[in-house]
């Protein structure tokens, strides 16, 4: 209701300044040359207005030595800050010192601008009118838009370079898969890929007591832990098959976490039948895992699983995090050289009966 109200006002404003340029334009002699001129001088004023308001907008970047205040990875560049505090206190000293010759400012401003209306009688005091109205409506629309919008921006800005920081750092430790899921996060920040956090509140509600940071940090947490648990790879392939959406996800967490916990039919599973967006992301990030250690029949199924999901109409959407994921798989499956298959007790048996 609120946003509606705001917009109509805007709405109106604006139209109230365009019609009257219309109705004076219609009076004059050359009303197309007066027309013109006048969005010319309203558009301009407009512009000037709104980098006025952005210079007062400029939001300032925390020190972050506060208690409880995060310590960045690096330290943010304050030049525009700087820059824009100057030119305020600047831009105020002059207009005030000039606040006494306002009006003959902008009778001079009239007069150089009347030609561009037409140059007839009414055109000065109407050209000062103008610049007047847009100036003093862009200053608020250039504020407005500046506090509301960038500080949102430099924050998702700062996320995504310590997210991708972070994942460099696990990509040394030899972490592939927190890495990738780091750049995923930062890429979403950045709005360079969409999400799959479509599990709703119906997987919010299956996760344990304590769980309030939501899914992806649950899965996080059961990956880091992954290499200290004493469930072995048949538990988890259980607890993959018989356990609900939240327990499915538990069990690809630790297949991520330790390769040597995966089993490829359940991330396949989770690929081909997933039942949610996240549950498939999180599939194509334990078949990240196990690239390195796919025989070449398991990579061809792979391959096949996931080309499978890219072009079917209700697969993996274009543009999606899943999608990213899945193309760096298949670049990987196509360059990468696979391990033997090694056969089982049954082949070696036939294999030494043969003559």
């Amino acid at each position: 209701m609120l946003r509606t109200a705001q917009r109509t006002a805007a709405g109106t404003l604006l139209g109230v300044g365009v019609l009257g340029l219309l109705l004076f334009s219609l009076g004059r002699e050359q009303a197309w040359q007066a027309l013109g001129g006048g969005l010319v001088i309203s558009g301009a004023s407009a512009v000037l207005g709104g980098a006025l308001g952005f210079l007062f907008g400029v939001p300032r970047v925390r020190g972050g030595t506060g208690a409880g205040e995060p310590q960045g990875s690096y330290a943010p560049n304050t030049n525009l800050e700087q820059v824009s505090d100057w030119l305020t206190k600047v831009l105020l000293g002059v207009g005030l010192t000039q606040l006494g010759s306002l009006g003959e400012r902008l009778h001079q401003v009239g007069t150089a601008l009347a030609p561009a209306l037409g140059g007839e009688q009414g055109a000065v005091p109407f050209a000062a009118a103008l610049v007047l109205y847009f100036l003093v409506l862009g200053f608020p629309a250039g504020w407005l838009v500046t506090r509301l919008t960038l500080p949102q921006v430099l924050s998702d800005a700062d996320q995504a370079l310590d997210l991708f920081l972070a994942g460099q750092d696990r990509d040394r430790r030899g972490d592939k898969v927190g890495a990738d899921d780091l750049r995923v996060r930062a890429m979403q920040h950045l709005g360079l890929l969409g999400g799959s956090a479509d599990q709703g509140d119906r997987l919010s509600r299956q996760l344990p007591a304590g769980a309030a940071a939501g899914p992806e940090n649950v899965v996080a947490e059961v990956r880091s832990t992954a290499r200290r648990s004493a469930l072995t790879a048949d538990q988890v392939r259980e607890l993959f098959a018989d356990g609900s959406e939240a327990q499915r996800l538990q069990a690809l967490a630790l297949m991520q976490g330790d390769p040597a916990l995966a089993d490829l039919p359940s991330v396949l599973d989770a690929i081909e039948r997933p039942r949610s967006g996240f549950e498939q992301y999180h599939a194509l990030l334990a078949a990240r895992g196990l690239l390195s250690r796919l025989p070449a029949a398991g990579a061809q199924r792979l391959r096949d699983a996931v080309a499978g999901r890219l072009v079917a109409p209700d697969g993996i959407p274009y543009g999606s995090d899943r999608s990213w994921l899945a193309e760096k798989i298949l670049s990987r499956l196509e360059s990468a050289v696979f391990l033997p298959q090694q056969a089982g007790p049954a082949e070696r048996s036939q294999a030494r009966q043969d003559p």
